[in-house]
């Protein structure tokens, strides 16, 4: 299992557009657009956000989606200073792939991230991580990480912990990267509990604890992470951090497998195979293992030291297992 660091930009810039701060919109329309047209900042920015985000509430009918309209009233918003307005401009060319507008984000990102504003802040982190909009450099990626982790912001403190941990951009440093890992998984971040999990679990940056491991693996697996999973799975199945329960390994290890993890796919195998858990089934752990080869490439071997145990008419019926499992979820093989 690896440290994980949130690096999807369309995914970042989601969550991100889910916590801006937007200010309460008036219901009468008229007013603001009055406001806005007469150079108020605040008006301008809200006046975006109506044509950016609310076509279809009935208060404001006659607002028609006009995302043209709403980048001119960001920008000139943007230009007099205001910082929501200057991130959301950063938001709209983020979307685009070209240079330019790269570039173009980079810069109305930089502009609120100068006036404080975390989202702001963790935006062209990201950017600096991944060389869009300006050149790549991991330094500057933490100094702007470092500016929203300090005001709160979760995946900003996630990030921040992964470079402590691998050493990019700042002194390799394992009990700086728990201190932000805790951070964030304290506020419910599914990739830093994992991530604090495993801290725990190899004794970085804090004391060996497997019940701390199994605890933070928990709180991320309950999330739906496929990695916490497995290795609350394995922490089952050893005993480690938690009472040795066959039955509950091979349920952590399932919720994985049908994500796609390829390493629970082939532990849960396994579990059929040996009867743990679960009733002893070869033809399951044959499709099990089946599957799991598409990820895994030990897996094959295993099923094909299997197979020489096994009837052709089991061969083929575990076959067909395989199949009908991956038609009923797509999930089971990633590609």
């Amino acid at each position: 299992m690896k440290i994980t660091l949130t690096i999807l930009l369309a995914l970042c810039l989601c969550l991100a557009s889910c916590l801006t701060t937007s200010e309460p919109f008036p219901k009468d329309f008229k007013p603001l657009k009055a406001l806005a047209a007469n150079g108020d900042a605040r008006a301008q920015y809200n006046l975006g956000v109506m044509y950016r985000d609310h076509p279809e509430s009935k208060t404001l009918s006659h607002v028609l989606k006009d995302d043209v309209e709403a980048t001119k009233w960001f920008r000139k918003s943007a230009l007099q200073g205001y910082a929501e307005a200057q991130y959301a401009l950063g938001q709209k060319y983020a979307y685009g792939v070209g240079k330019d507008e790269k570039e173009e984000a980079a810069k109305w990102f930089r502009k609120a991230a100068e006036q404080g504003h975390n989202l702001a802040q963790y935006m062209l982190g990201q950017m600096y991580f991944k060389g869009e909009g300006v050149p790549k450099d991991f330094k500057e990626a933490v100094k702007w990480w470092r500016k929203a982790a300090e005001q709160g912001h979760a995946l900003a403190q996630n990030n921040l912990g992964v470079k402590y941990d691998d050493g990019e951009g700042v002194a390799e440093d394992d009990k700086e990267a728990v201190k932000w890992f805790h951070k964030a998984a304290e506020q419910g971040f599914v990739g830093a509990q994992k991530n604090l999990g495993l801290m725990y679990y190899h004794g970085k940056g804090v004391p060996r604890d497997n019940k701390e491991a199994a605890k933070w693996y928990r709180k991320a697996a309950d999330q739906g992470d496929a990695e916490a999973q497995f290795e609350l799975g394995k922490m089952y199945r050893k005993g480690k951090g938690v009472a040795e329960d066959d039955k509950e390994a091979v349920k952590w290890f399932r919720k994985a497998a049908e994500q796609g993890d390829a390493f629970a796919q082939y532990f849960l195998g396994e579990m059929y195979a040996d009867g743990e858990g679960v009733p002893e089934d070869d033809m399951t752990a044959y499709a099990w293992w089946n599957i799991a080869a598409n990820g895994f490439a030990p897996a094959k071997g295993v099923k094909d030291l299997l197979a020489k145990t096994m009837t052709p008419d089991q061969i083929a019926k575990a076959v067909a297992l395989a199949k009908e499992m991956d038609k009923k979820n797509p999930k089971l093989i990633k590609e």
